[in-house]
């Protein structure tokens, strides 16, 4: 495993604390592991998302979706443990979890499947104090221009 050194981005950032273990966990997964079932993750618009998972096979019932501290976890069990005997299986008809890191403020809408396709839709809720605000400047000769006019009123 190769590490990297985030310094320069600790420099100019403040409050992300957060990222340098997103990085860990993604640089330390398996890959392999992280090939099934294959999924999309979608900008609907600018603060709408969307993640689809191809999960043919599974029912309602064998799938769980979570949202717990910045981690979405969906989770597919399948019920259906019959010995098969196969010529060839091509078909993965397996157990998975895959974890899916959200930014702050994302929260899960609602999920969907439909025709094996499980569509989770995300949004980006920003709160009233973080959205931008623009800052009036002044200048030391309004200000004075100001008090003046205060005093000669009263």
């Amino acid at each position: 495993m190769s590490t990297i050194d985030l310094t320069p981005f600790y420099r100019n950032s403040i409050g992300f604390d957060r990222i340098a273990s997103l990085i860990n966990n993604a640089m330390m997964q398996d890959n392999a592991a992280q090939g099934y079932p294959p999924y999309n993750i979608e900008v609907v618009d600018e603060n709408n998302y969307a993640i689809t998972l191809a999960v043919a096979g599974f029912t309602l019932d064998e799938l769980n979706i979570v949202s717990e501290k910045g981690v979405l976890t969906v989770k597919g069990v399948k019920a259906d443990k019959q010995k098969k005997q196969y010529l060839h299986q091509g078909i993965a008809n397996r157990n998975f979890e895959r974890k899916f890191n959200l930014a702050d403020h994302v929260e899960v809408v609602d999920a969907d499947l439909q025709n094996g396709m499980l569509t989770i839709n995300l949004v980006r809720i920003i709160p009233e104090a973080m959205k931008p605000k623009t800052i009036a400047i002044k200048s030391r000769a309004s200000a004075v221009n100001q008090l003046e006019d205060k005093q000669s009123a009263s």
